[in-house]
C-alpha cells in the first residue's frame, strides 16, 4: 500500500514538500523530499551504492531528500530498488501538486571522466520512459545494474513524466554516477517555477 502523508508545510513555508510510504511484505519505504530545497540528503536503503546515486539526484537537483527503506535483501536488491524509486516518483508527483506554473522540461548532459549521459524530461504527467545506459558489469557494489534502467522506469511511472536517459562510457561507475547527475540537473530545470507562467505549460489547458 501506498500511501500519501500530505504535503507538508506547505502553506507555511511556501515550499514544495511531500512525503509518502509504502508498505508491503516486501519493503517498507518511507520518502520525504523538499522540492525547494538544498541538495541536503539522508538516504539509508541498504544498498551503499543506489544511496550514492540517489543522494547525488538530490544534491544536483537541489532537493533535500529523506528516504528509509527496509527490504527483503537477502532475497536480492530487486524489491528495494523498485520500491524506493515508485516511492520517490510519487513524492515528486505530491510536492508538483497540479503543476501550474513549472516549466515543464529539462534536459542535461554530464559527464563524469571518459563517460557522458544525457537525460531529457517531462514532468507533464506522461509517465514513460527509455533508457540506454550500456553497462558493462553485472553489479556495482551492492548494486545489479539491470536495475538501474528498472529503477529510472519506476520513478518515471509513478512521477508522471516522461524520461530519456542516454550514456556511453568504459567505466559502469561513471556511467550510471553521469546518468543520475544528469537526471538531476534536468529535473531542476523542469520542476523550476517560472514566472511568467499562469498555469500549465500546455495549449490544451491542462496536464497529463
Amino acid at each position: 500500500m501506498t500511501t500519501p502523508l500530505g504535503q507538508l508545510e506547505t502553506l507555511e513555508s511556501g515550499l514544495r514538500i511531500s512525503a509518502v510510504r509504502r508498505r508491503t511484505r516486501e519493503t517498507d519505504v518511507t520518502v520525504r523530499l523538499v522540492l525547494d530545497g538544498t541538495g541536503e540528503a539522508a538516504i539509508a536503503t541498504g544498498i551503499g551504492f543506489y544511496d550514492h546515486l540517489l543522494a547525488s539526484l538530490a544534491h544536483h537537483a537541489l532537493l533535500d531528500l529523506r528516504i528509509e527503506a527496509a527490504g527483503d535483501l537477502e532475497v536480492d536488491d530487486h524489491h528495494t530498488v523498485e520500491d524506493v524509486a515508485l516511492v520517490l516518483g510519487a513524492a515528486l508527483a505530491g510536492a508538483l501538486g497540479d503543476r501550474a506554473g513549472i516549466r515543464r522540461f529539462g534536459d542535461a548532459s554530464v559527464p563524469m571522466d571518459e563517460s557522458l549521459a544525457t537525460a531529457a524530461i517531462d514532468v507533464g504527467g506522461r509517465p514513460y520512459a527509455v533508457v540506454d545506459l550500456p553497462f558493462r558489469s553485472d553489479r556495482i557494489g551492492g548494486l545489479s545494474t539491470q536495475l538501474i534502467e528498472h529503477a529510472l522506469e519506476a520513478f518515471a511511472r509513478t512521477s508522471g513524466s516522461t524520461l530519456h536517459v542516454r550514456g556511453s562510457g568504459r567505466n559502469d561507475h561513471h556511467l550510471a554516477e553521469a546518468a543520475f547527475k544528469a537526471l538531476a540537473r534536468a529535473l531542476r530545470a523542469a520542476c523550476e517555477v517560472n514566472p511568467r507562467r499562469a498555469g500549465v505549460a500546455s495549449t490544451k489547458g491542462s496536464l497529463g
